[in-house]
C-alpha cells in the first residue's frame, strides 16, 4: 500500500517548511478537485499539504486597490459575491465555467492556476485583468505577473518549498470591464478547444485607450497577445478593429491537432471569441 501523509499547517511558514523538507514528493491540496484525480494513478509516497486552515487563504478581500484573493476559496463562494462580480465579471464568469456544481463547491482560482494546465479557463481572465501571484518560500517573498507564472503543461515557476499564498488583482480604471469566453463540443462540463479573456478601457467618447487580450487552449500555455489588444486601442471598436484583434489572437496561437479539434478550426475559433468578448467587455464597460 502506498503511504500518503497528511498535513494541515495553520500558517504559511508551516506549510513552506512542510513543503521545503519533505523527502517524498510534496502536493499541496487547495481544492482538492485535479489533486484527488491525478493521485489515483500515483504508486509512490507522497506528502498532501492541505492550506485551507491558513488564515487568508479561504478569502477575498475587496479594496479601492483591488481585490486580494485567497487560493483555497471554494469557486461556489468567490463567484456568489456580488461585490466581485460587479467589477471582475469575466474573472467570476471564468471560475464559474470550472467543473459541475459539486465540483465548484470544492475547487479554487488558485487551484485551477497552479494545475497550469493550457486549457484552464481561469488563467486567461485572470491575465486580462493584470493579476499578481504573490509566492511565499524560505527565500521571502516575491510576485509574479500571472503571463509569468505557467512555464509548461501542468507546470509553473513554484520552486521545492514555495507557496502560492495571494492572487493579487488590481482595481480596474474607470471605464474598464472585462469578458470571458470559451468553446467546448459539449453544452457543460468540459474543457475548453479555445478560450479568450478580454479587458478594455473607454473614454468618455466611447474610444479603447487601453485593452488587454489573453487566449488559452491554443499553445502550451495561455498567452498574452499584445498584437491583439493594440488592435483595439486607439478604435471604437469598430468591425475592422475587431477583426484586427481577433486575427492577432489567430496568428499568436500555437494549437494542436486532437480529437477535439483541429489547428485550423482552433485557430479560427479563437480570434471569434477574441471579438465576441471585446463586445462584451466594451458594453460592460460603457461603450
Amino acid at each position: 500500500m502506498v503511504s500518503v501523509v497528511y498535513e494541515a499547517p495553520e500558517s504559511v511558514e508551516g506549510a513552506i517548511d512542510l513543503l521545503a523538507n519533505a523527502t517524498v514528493t510534496a502536493k499541496v491540496l487547495a481544492g482538492g478537485t485535479d489533486l484527488i484525480i491525478q493521485m489515483q494513478s500515483v504508486n509512490e509516497e507522497r506528502l498532501v499539504v492541505d492550506v485551507k486552515k491558513i488564515p487568508g487563504m479561504m478569502d477575498a478581500s475587496l479594496s479601492d486597490e483591488g481585490l486580494d484573493l485567497g487560493p483555497s476559496m471554494p469557486c461556489a463562494e468567490f463567484t456568489a459575491r456580488d461585490d466581485i462580480k460587479a467589477i471582475y465579471p469575466g474573472l467570476v464568469e471564468a471560475a464559474y465555467l470550472i467543473g459541475s456544481t459539486q465540483v465548484q463547491g470544492r475547487c479554487s482560482v488558485g487551484g485551477n492556476l497552479c494545475n497550469s494546465s493550457p486549457a484552464a479557463d481561469t488563467i486567461p481572465a485572470l491575465m486580462a485583468n493584470r493579476a499578481q501571484c504573490v509566492i511565499n518560500g524560505q527565500g521571502g517573498e516575491r510576485t509574479v505577473a500571472v503571463e509569468d507564472f505557467v512555464t509548461g503543461v501542468t507546470q509553473n515557476c513554484m520552486e521545492k518549498g514555495e507557496l502560492l499564498s495571494l492572487i493579487r488583482i488590481p482595481r480596474p480604471a474607470p471605464k474598464t470591464s472585462d469578458a470571458y469566453l470559451r468553446f467546448i463540443p459539449r453544452t457543460e462540463m468540459d474543457i475548453a478547444v479555445a478560450g479568450a479573456g478580454v479587458s478594455v478601457t473607454l473614454d468618455d467618447d466611447g474610444t479603447c485607450t487601453d485593452a488587454r487580450v489573453a487566449i488559452g487552449a491554443v499553445a502550451i500555455t495561455a498567452l498574452l497577445v499584445p498584437e491583439a489588444a493594440a488592435a483595439l486601442i486607439g478604435s471604437k471598436l469598430d468591425e475592422e478593429a475587431l477583426k484586427a484583434a481577433g486575427d492577432a489572437a489567430s496568428a499568436a496561437s500555437k494549437p494542436i491537432t486532437d480529437r477535439r479539434g483541429t489547428v485550423e478550426f482552433r485557430k479560427h475559433v479563437v480570434g471569434v471569441l477574441v471579438k465576441r468578448a471585446a463586445k462584451i467587455a466594451a458594453k460592460r464597460a460603457g461603450g
